[in-house]
């Protein structure tokens, strides 16, 4: 029996939450990123965007409207529903979401639910935004949903862009040299529970198991899912061995010269750690996960 043909799905972005998106800039900045002006969501939520060259990018998400949003997760709003849920459970700041792109935001849905995984209905939506020239321009998105209810703190969806609009190039260029993200890290004591999950909302059947936890490609980026040894291993966290689901920990970032990215963090009093060649900044207020550089 022949197998349907796989393709892969990128990683998009991060969904990050944040208490206060004034914070997160604040924040973001001292770490040496170029950040885009603040954006609304039409359900109440608001963002400040950091794009890379890769054509992956950091979502920090805050809550604009509370009565918008609490509106849009009564009415089915998956985004929005899963968002509040995060912050109830886990505090207003942390990873809460691996975004993947796809042609076919549509497709992906269907799939979900053949495969069990769907983490609630497809959501279509637009936004303004402003371009280069100083114009307004609209983005519109589609996004499919994937979720394991072990997990109810973490989710990931397939977006698809359908009207996308061109980012400034100087929003690409970062003070600390990042290019692109490199790794995202989960945590969970058996990392292998969550491997159909994984398999089935990136479309890829390839996973690399090893003592520490299990990897997935995504693109140009790494998913990991780590235990309790490895994120003491990698990255100095100690984390629960017997509280179970996905959590997310860290994001790892490609920098073109890391000595100039220490340098940075020293002259911005940026708190660091060195372990296997990479500069590991801990969790602060405005930044809710472990970010992590290396070349």
């Amino acid at each position: 029996m022949n197998l349907p043909t796989r393709t892969a799905r990128p990683l998009d972005h991060l969904v990050l939450p944040v208490a206060e998106l004034g914070q997160a800039r604040r924040r973001l900045a001292d770490l040496g990123f170029t950040v885009a002006e603040d954006a609304r969501h039409p359900f109440g939520t608001e963002n400040a965007c950091v794009f890379f060259p890769d054509n992956t990018y950091l979502e920090p998400l805050a809550i604009a409207s509370r009565e918008e949003c609490e509106a849009a997760a009564l009415a089915g709003n998956a985004f929005v529903a899963r968002d509040h849920a995060f912050r109830f459970r886990q505090g207003p700041e942390g990873l809460s979401a691996i975004v993947l792109g796809t042609p076919d935001a549509a497709t992906d849905h269907i799939r979900y639910r053949s495969c069990g995984i769907s983490g609630g209905e497809m959501l279509e939506f637009s936004r303004p935004m402003r371009l280069p020239d100083g114009r307004e321009g609209l983005r519109s998105f589609r996004l499919a949903f994937a979720a394991d209810l072990r997990a109810p703190d973490f989710f990931l969806f397939s977006c698809q862009r359908i009207r996308a609009l061109p980012v400034d190039s100087a929003l690409h260029k970062h003070e600390n040299g990042v290019v692109g993200i490199a790794e995202v890290v989960l945590s969970e004591p058996n990392p292998t529970d969550f491997q159909y999950l994984l398999q089935e909302a990136v479309d890829e059947r390839e996973v690399s198991a090893h003592s520490f936890g299990m990897d997935i490609q995504a693109g140009s980026a790494k998913l990991s899912v780590m235990n309790p040894a490895g994120m003491e291993a990698f990255y100095g966290r100690p984390v629960s061995a017997t509280e179970r689901g996905l959590r997310g920990r860290a994001v790892v970032f490609r920098v073109t010269d890391l000595e100039a990215t220490r340098a940075l963090f020293a002259q911005n009093d940026i708190e660091f750690a060195e372990m296997g060649g990479r500069l590991i900044v801990p969790e602060a207020p405005g930044q809710g996960v472990i970010f992590a550089f290396g070349v």
